[in-house]
């Protein structure tokens, strides 16, 4: 019933009640001798139904917006107490049209509707009271009469109906005006977010590649120092590097985090040897296979995706792998995609060292063999960006990650004719 509203609208809207009134009231007391009301009850009691009337329509401006039913209640039953004083129409009328504006513009949807048929039969009532009524002489409406009466009627509808569609079209700005800001705050809102869950996958790529390498030398280095004491040393400083490196990239995205501002520098295909570098220092065997890239750099999204998929099976094999099995990375450029694989043989349950903390790579994997995690989200994630794709899972003992991923052909290089449709080998249809 009651809207919320600043204290500055309701005083504004009162002042504007109190103004309307100093004019009313003299205007009704004027149409006292004017009609002649006073030869029926006397001047002073002639007066006193106007000044009534004048306070009750001054009464539904004061508060048209904070109630707009109320409101348009009470302008109406203003006009209702001015016909049953048999009064003629005068200034006062004019809060009708306030209200109705009011009404339209501010009113709850019931309200909205309720004004415009009152107006429609506000029209009707008063047109057959300015020609039925007192004001008529009790002389019958007839043949004469009845065009000036349509057309009473019709200014009336006009009139009232103006003030009402005036108020439907601030309702409807308002409202389209509203519809804008929600759909902004909602297009920043899934900024942020997607902002957020490219930070926790970054994150989560760096960090969890990092402490499997740190994990795989610690533990290489307490089995081999007994045998090779020589071996310690470099074992401790590729713990230490790939420590600094991922404090340095934790660094940056929580700055990220904290701050607006743009991307750094992100992994390009060319960091690939230095991952490689570290799982192999991690004392893991890993074969690479990779075709040569076409002429051209592939977008950056792509080797970013390429990278970070890498990097994730990589970290997997790391956790959860065999490290006396070879680790097999294969990249196929094609004409129009690049297909990648990596295999590992899964350690056995029993003799496998337990799983660090950090999620693992899938939840593809059978029970008992790896635990569920975020890894093959964030791969999948990853490569649907850039519109490819991602198959994942355990054939016996060895783990297979399959990626294959579009990519655009370079204008005027060889491979943006078509492509070669002979099947790869890596291609995930296969089986």
């Amino acid at each position: 019933m009651f809207r919320a509203l600043p204290v500055r609208s309701v005083v504004i809207d009162i002042v504007i009640a109190v103004g309307f009134l100093a004019i009313a009231l003299p205007v009704e007391v004027q149409i006292v001798p004017w009609a002649g009301l006073e030869q029926r009850v006397g001047t002073t009691l002639a007066a006193v139904p106007g000044i009534a009337v004048a306070f009750v329509f001054a009464g539904s401006l004061a508060f048209r917006r904070l109630a707009p039913g109320l409101a348009l209640g009470a302008a109406w039953a203003g006009a209702v107490l001015q016909m049953g004083f048999g009064r003629p129409p005068s200034f006062s009328d004019a809060a009708v049209f306030a209200v109705l504006y009011t009404a339209a513009a501010y009113g709850t949807r019931q309200v909205f509707w309720t004004g415009l048929g009152s107006a429609i039969a506000g029209a009707g009532i008063g047109t057959v009271y300015l020609f039925v009524g007192p004001l008529s002489g009790g002389a019958a409406v007839s043949w004469e009469t009845l065009p000036v009466a349509a057309i009473v009627l019709v200014a009336a509808v006009f009139a009232l109906g103006l003030s009402w569609t005036i108020g439907a079209l601030v309702r409807t700005s308002r409202r389209a005006r509203e519809t804008r800001q929600e759909r902004e705050v909602a297009r920043a809102e899934t900024a942020a977010e997607a902002e957020r869950v490219r930070i926790a996958r970054d994150m989560h790529d760096v960090v969890a590649h990092s402490l499997a390498v740190v994990i795989a030398q610690a533990d290489g280095a307490r089995y081999a120092t007994a045998a090779d004491p020589a071996a310690a040393p470099a074992a401790l400083a590729t713990i230490s590097a790939t420590a600094r490196d991922a404090l340095a990239d934790v660094r940056l995205l929580l700055t990220q985090l904290r701050h607006s501002q743009s991307e750094g520098p992100q992994p390009t295909l060319a960091d690939l040897e230095g991952l490689y570098a570290q799982v192999r220092e991690a004392g893991v065997d890993l074969r690479v296979d990779v075709d040569p890239m076409p002429i051209g750099d592939p977008p950056a999204g792509v080797q970013l995706a390429v990278f970070r998929i890498v990097q994730e099976a990589l970290t997997n094999a790391l956790r959860h792998g065999d490290h006396s099995s070879p680790v097999e990375v294969g990249l196929r450029w094609l004409p129009e995609r690049v297909e990648v694989e990596i295999e590992n043989v899964v350690a056995p349950a029993a003799s496998a060292p337990a799983p660090a903390p950090a999620p693992a790579l899938t939840d593809a994997a059978p029970a008992g063999d790896l635990p569920r995690g975020h890894g093959l989200i964030g791969m999948r994630e990853r490569a649907q960006l850039v519109g490819g794709k991602v198959d994942a899972g355990a054939d016996g003992p060895v783990f297979r990650v399959r990626a294959v991923i579009p990519v655009p052909p370079a204008p005027g290089s060889p491979s943006s004719a078509p492509g070669d449709p002979s099947p790869s080998p890596f291609s995930p249809e296969e089986s």
